[in-house]
């Protein structure tokens, strides 16, 4: 029975987490349930809580002071080993203790090295029992982010593409509005909403002047960080991206002796300009450096919208670690715009492969979820 609950409670933390994504960076999403114990029953939750905007507070920390002195003799259910360092908060396995906790039941270790384990050895120290490694696979499937850019100092790289069913973004004379339905659209909006930033080259700005922001009611505030690639400064300072800049972070990768001038006019109007380097001749910047640069300003979950020859940069460099896949119930054919520009597979081993993880119906339209093969 035991065991029936506590992969109950856990799933409920799991769940809490998912609700911090896109909006806790540059900390973990992380879910807390405390539970008392009944008799004859599973228990009582007397408190839960998830990481909060901007990383605080921490989920323990919110799920303790909701559960107030109810929390001493529980049961605390975490999706992430509990802070032990001391930081912009106090660390949470001390909070756990102070509470009077008697169980700690911890999905994943934090590979952070201010943490990894002192967290829970913490716990066993002041003589909280500690469990550890239930949904494992789940908690590491939510953080994939936060661990990648603890572990490969880069974030989560997820390419977001809206096709027909012949895999094209527009017709031969660039028209593309709408390819995808309504209801399409609007997920693609909450996929947004769950990360941290969101990037586009400079042609598809100059072509559709996006706003890259999430338009689904509600979630309006989880809106991304915006980031263009825009080698040659191409973005006017007209462009909506830009016009909005003050409202919303936007970031741009230029080269780094590009012209002064108009980096300063970006900046007066709120783009903050990362001059990172590109190989010679070379249309696309060296990415492993503007990853590097994102995860170094925070970010741990990054959506790549477009467009063609970006989607062939990142996959060019094995550097795309989900897809999300949308097609739509119509062809275009051979003279439409393809998703993805060349990127130079001669045979057929030297294709990036991925395997299919979910699949759901959207209208006629769906969604395909991949993620790459280790």
């Amino acid at each position: 029975m035991q065991g029936e609950a506590d992969e109950r409670f856990m799933r409920l933390a799991l769940s809490l987490a998912r609700r911090a994504l896109g909006r806790c960076w540059p900390n973990p999403a992380v879910g807390c349930v405390l539970v008392q114990a009944e008799p004859g029953g599973p228990g009582r939750i007397v408190g839960r809580g998830w990481t909060g905007d901007g990383g605080r507070p921490h989920a323990e920390s919110e799920a303790l002071a909701r559960a107030g002195a109810a929390a001493q003799g529980a049961t605390a259910y975490v999706s992430l080993e509990p802070c032990s360092h001391h930081g912009r908060t106090p660390p949470c396995a001390d909070a756990l203790v102070a509470a009077g906790i008697t169980r700690a039941v911890v999905a994943l270790r934090d590979p952070d090295p201010r943490v990894d384990g002192r967290g829970l050895a913490h716990l066993r120290r002041a003589g909280v029992a500690v469990d550890e490694g239930l949904c494992a696979t789940e908690a590491r499937a939510i953080n994939a982010g936060f661990l990648q850019r603890v572990r490969a100092r880069r974030p989560l790289v997820t390419l977001k593409v809206a096709t027909t069913l012949d895999g094209r973004t527009a017709t031969h004379k660039g028209h593309s509005q709408w390819i995808t339905c309504e209801v399409a659209r609007r997920w693609a909006h909450v996929l947004r909403a769950r990360h941290d930033a969101i990037m586009v080259g400079s042609g598809t700005v100059l072509a559709d002047d996006p706003m890259l922001d999430c338009r689904v009611p509600g979630l309006e505030p989880q809106s991304p960080v915006r980031v263009v690639v825009d080698r040659r400064l191409r973005l006017a300072l007209t462009a909506r991206l830009v016009v909005t800049a003050r409202q919303r972070p936007t970031w741009l990768f230029t080269l780094p002796n590009g012209d002064r001038a108009r980096q300063q006019a970006l900046r007066d109007c709120g783009v903050e300009i990362i001059a990172k380097g590109w190989h010679a001749g070379n249309e696309m910047p060296e990415l492993d450096g503007v990853l590097r640069a994102l995860a170094e300003r925070g970010i741990t979950r990054l959506l790549v919208e477009g467009g063609s020859r970006l989607a062939a940069a990142f996959l060019r460099a094995d550097l795309v670690d989900r897809i999300h896949w949308f097609r739509a119930a119509s062809l275009i054919g051979g003279d439409g715009l393809a998703a993805v520009a060349a990127f130079g597979v001669d045979r057929l081993e030297q294709q990036p492969r991925y395997r299919r993880v979910a699949v759901r119906p959207l209208g006629d339209d769906a969604l395909e979820t991949y993620e790459r093969l280790s």
